[in-house]
């Protein structure tokens, strides 16, 4: 990133970091040392009260409270305020669409079309603590849905438009909404998804357990509907402009339900405040994706149906007023340089994505990242999977020619916001490639435990736990589980009091942590306990790999088999020449108790967000129930596992 070309350069660089990780250590130990100060000068700074808090922080069994008695309200944060400012006729929101489209929405166009959604949702019943489902693509339409619900204090609950009828069923039950926002369809590589025709198959589905009211209907492309009276309302015909004046809402009064996508039983609604939520998610957009100044613009390729697209496509920059650019298509298509032509054509300064795209992008080469002027990028974000060295190195020499910083975070749909990572928005801190996310992030004291809840030594793997007080973009809870009950169950029933997400990690001897994927995917060869991330990261690190998921595949001498399905980067060719120095490489890299076995395929199963979907790559091997795959987004994907696990079933004498 920084070119040193003589002694005193060098010298100069060790003193700027130096300082840099001294300031970063004051701002840790003050959130620590002084939590409520800390959290309420920031409160102060960044968001408009109508009312101020009377007790900055509650430590309660097992959460944190944050601004007790505030009023405020988010969709007056994130239109409002801004129209008494030269903010008023900047962008807010700049959509494209696979189909060519384009839409600016300003801050001024923003407000407007709040309070359009707004009367509707209002002439439609809803009132303050409502539950509403979202369930639309990715238009300025659906970020503004969220806002319009937040200004008449309802609650909303967005619903990923790839999940099929039974899980918006589930989720519509478990909230019991009583008007559910969609839209008429949208296209999607090419197709059309009929969005309100799966809407009534959910509502079917529920029968006399159906507590919805209203369908709000916006038509996105025209198509013809199941128009049933009484109960559908097309948006036109409601969504006449009113003033719309904001409801105050105390600060831990529920912003939003987000569902987590579990695979088996009743999905986890986690519950996000309105106060804390908004505080903690609008300082880390600034330090932690970087956008610390007026005129940066964000590219995020998440969607509005996850925490991201919540956190750093919604909430935070809308409330900052800075500028969010959105997609509404895969980022490959209908060409593979789509997303870097985006980031060109409006001079994203920050790029935020998943490391399982930027693992999906390396396969097509880098001449369609060079085609490009990717000058305006200071910061790339990634989140989600772990980031193997490959992607990194990649995303830092490729797309940012060695100019930007990669800031890996980790982070999830209960915190809210990052909590590992590093602070490129006001410091500059060395970064360190492949898995490691960065320090914990001022207000977050996270350590490593081993089993019987010691601090691990220095690159000994162990759990990653958060100690209380939890920051103001923690989950206040679980929906429909008043006693905490579930959720003590769920997060802090490993390690009394602590908060343990189910992630193994490491601290190495400078402090960072390097979070190791899920203790769940954790394959046990010959009673030694293997992460599969670790097996990636050691596959992918091969120049040849492009992507890699790794399954545990049962066997009768070791316990497991370890299984690689590997992606190869565009020029190389399979073969079993091949796949035997992949196997040495990470024979190298990780020792000879992992030989993993090696199958090429063309595509790996993912979610429409990009996560690789392992679970189902392991009941394709072990023949068990796939279960949903509604957010499939490649389903050619699929018959390339298939083949392979038959190849899998050959090689290990089963077929």
């Amino acid at each position: 990133m920084v070119e040193v070309q003589s002694e005193a350069e060098t010298k100069q660089l060790e003193e700027k970091v130096d300082y840099n990780m001294r300031y970063y250590k004051y701002l840790f130990n003050y959130s620590k040392e002084q939590p409520e100060k800390f959290w309420g000068d920031i409160a102060k700074q960044l968001i408009d009260w109508f009312e101020p808090w009377k007790v900055t922080m509650k430590q309660e069994d097992p959460m944190t409270r944050w601004f007790i008695g505030g009023k405020l309200n988010a969709s007056y944060n994130a239109a409002d305020r801004h129209l008494n400012s030269p903010r008023k006729f900047k962008a807010a929101i700049v959509w494209e669409s696979e189909r060519g489209e384009r839409k600016i929405v300003t801050y001024q166009d923003l407000y407007y079309e709040v309070n359009r959604w707004a009367n509707a949702l209002r002439q439609l019943g809803v009132q303050k603590g409502d539950r509403v489902t979202i369930y639309m693509p990715l238009t300025p339409e659906g970020i503004i849905a969220k806002l319009a619900c937040a200004r008449l204090g309802a609650i909303h609950s967005v619903v990923f438009a790839g999940f099929g009828s039974q899980a918006l069923a589930s989720r519509i039950e478990d909230a019991q909404s009583k008007v559910v926002i969609t839209a008429d369809a949208y296209p999607r590589r090419g197709k059309v998804v009929e969005l309100k025709k799966i809407v009534d198959e959910a509502l079917d589905m529920l029968g006399d357990k159906n507590p919805v009211k209203h369908v709000l209907v916006y038509r996105r492309l025209g198509t013809e509907i199941n128009f049933k009276e009484g109960r559908d309302v097309y948006f036109d015909d409601v969504g006449k402009y009113k003033p719309i004046d904001p409801e105050p809402v105390d600060a831990n009064d529920p912003l939003f339900i987000l569902y987590t996508s579990g695979t088996t039983g009743k999905p986890k609604g986690i519950v996000h405040s309105t106060g804390g939520y908004l505080v903690g998610t609008s300082l880390m957009l600034l330090w932690s994706y970087g956008l610390s100044q007026e005129n940066d613009v964000l590219f995020n390729t998440s969607d509005i149906g996850w925490i991201v697209g919540h956190s750093y496509i919604t909430y935070s920059p809308l409330v900052m007023g800075r500028t969010i650019v959105i997609y509404e298509s895969a980022p490959d298509y209908p060409y593979p340089d789509k997303w870097a032509e985006i980031i060109e054509r409006y001079r994203a300064t920050t790029f935020g994505t998943s490391a399982t795209a930027l693992r999906y992008f390396m396969k097509y080469g880098e001449e369609f990242v060079k085609a490009h002027d990717l000058s305006s990028l200071r910061i790339i974000v990634t989140n989600g999977e772990v980031l193997n060295y490959a992607p990194w190195k990649w995303g830092l020499e490729v797309i940012g020619k060695g100019k930007i910083f990669m800031s890996h975070q980790w982070w999830q749909t209960e915190t809210g916001a990052p909590n590992l990572g590093y602070l490129p928005g006001i410091i500059y801190m060395p970064m360190k490639s492949g898995p490691a996310s960065g320090y914990p992030l001022p207000g977050n004291f996270i350590e490593v435990l081993d089993d019987a809840g010691n601090p691990t030594k220095p690159r000994e793997r162990g759990y990653l736990i958060m100690r209380p007080p939890f920051p103001p973009n923690m989950m206040m809870g679980m929906w429909g589980d008043p006693g905490n009950e579930r959720l003590k169950k769920t997060y802090f029933s490993k390690f009394a009091g602590l908060y343990y997400p189910g992630d193994y990690a490491m601290v190495d001897e400078d402090g960072y942590v390097w979070v190791l994927g899920r203790a769940d995917e954790t394959i046990k060869v010959a009673a030694h306990r293997i992460g599969a991330g670790e097996v990636e990261s050691a596959i992918t690190s091969y120049p040849a790999v492009a992507e890699a998921a790794v399954v545990g595949v049962p066997d009768p001498v070791k316990g497991e088999e370890v299984y690689a399905f590997v992606v190869l980067k565009q020029g190389y060719t399979p073969s079993e020449s091949l796949a035997k120095e992949i196997q040495n490489h990470v024979r190298q890299v990780m020792g000879p108790i992992v030989t993993p076995k090696i199958q090429f395929v063309n595509a790996l199963p993912k979610t429409r967000s990009g996560k690789v979907m392992r679970r189902v790559i392991k009941a394709v091997v072990s023949g068990s129930n796939i279960g949903d795959i509604s957010t499939l987004e490649d389903e050619a994907s699929m018959d390339e596992i298939k083949k392979a696990a038959e190849e899998l079933k050959k090689q290990l004498g089963k077929a």
